[in-house]
């Protein structure tokens, strides 16, 4: 054999040689995320197992049904939160860790995801709701004693979605409250009053002496008026917290959870005062941090 001929085997066989170790390292996953800790991601996976994913700004984050319903596509990154279901491809690297290069998820699972980053308080809701219509079912069909199959159906369906939020909740990572500040707004306003702009730099800078931690950014609105305005009202004073923690407090994306538009849930006080509905047009912002990182 000739010595090019030699040379040219020795690079096919390196080559060959760089192909199998860039494969063995590439990885895919799908699962749940049960919690945050700063840029990392816990992910439950389907065969009941755990990986840490480490998200990066160079992730790329899509929805596999239409466009993020987020203002700026960087935000993308913030959508990742705790209780929706995701695929994620990426690399291992020295630490065990998934290195995401992108992070897939449906539309339809991530409103579900947003209740239960509210305090699982709707989705609990619901499913006692279904609970109590299980036993109203159930004592209706004693006293008939005439059990259709449309209604057996409709208690097997009610069984197995309080199973499954049962289920859902229990994997969730629990976080410790480390700081919070509420900032009010004016009637119909959007705008962040300058007298908090001090409380909330202070709450950015605490936030970034903690380790792994989560910043949350939640908006209300008080029950006065249409639903679709106070819903809109609500998103746009998340979004104006979150972009002044960002561009002033120097609070990377990575760190945050998407800005919660809830609208007139949580009513801390009644509409049927000034002082009230004052009270309730409102955005929270929280420090958290995962139990398991702080040992409790």
């Amino acid at each position: 054999m000739k010595r090019s001929d030699w040379l040219f085997l020795g690079l096919l066989l390196v080559a060959m040689s760089v192909t199998r170790v860039a494969l063995a390292q590439s990885t895919q996953i799908q699962g749940l995320i049960t919690g945050r800790n700063g840029a990392q991601m816990m992910v439950k996976t389907q065969d009941g197992g755990s990986a840490v994913v480490l998200l990066t700004p160079g992730t790329q984050v899509d929805e596999l049904e239409g466009k993020l319903s987020l203002r700026k596509k960087e935000l993308g990154l913030t959508a990742l939160i705790p209780g929706l279901p995701v695929q994620v491809k990426g690399s291992m690297n020295q630490n065990n860790q998934i290195v995401a290069d992108q992070v897939r998820f449906k539309a339809s699972e991530l409103k579900s995801a947003q209740d239960i980053q509210a305090g699982l308080a709707p989705v609990q809701a619901q499913a006692n709701a279904n609970s109590a219509q299980l036993q109203a079912d159930q004592q209706k069909l004693a006293a008939e004693q005439a059990a259709t199959e449309a209604n057996a159906a409709k208690i097997a369906a009610n069984e197995a979605a309080i199973k499954a939020a049962n289920k859902r909740f229990g994997e969730l990572a629990e976080y410790n409250i480390l700081d919070e500040v509420t900032v009010y707004f004016g009637n119909g306003q959007v705008t962040i009053d300058p007298q908090y702009k001090p409380e909330l730099l202070a709450l950015a800078q605490k936030a970034q002496g903690i380790t792994a931690f989560i910043i949350q950014v939640q908006g209300y609105a008080s029950a006065v008026g249409s639903v679709a305005i106070n819903q809109k009202l609500s998103q746009e004073r998340a979004d104006n917290v979150l972009d002044f923690l960002e561009q002033q407090g120097g609070v990377p994306l990575t760190n945050v959870l998407a800005p919660g538009a809830m609208g007139t849930s949580g009513q801390v006080a009644g509409n049927s005062t000034a002082e009230g509905q004052a009270e309730n047009r409102r955005v929270v912002v929280r420090v958290l941090q995962n139990k398991g990182i702080a040992g409790t």
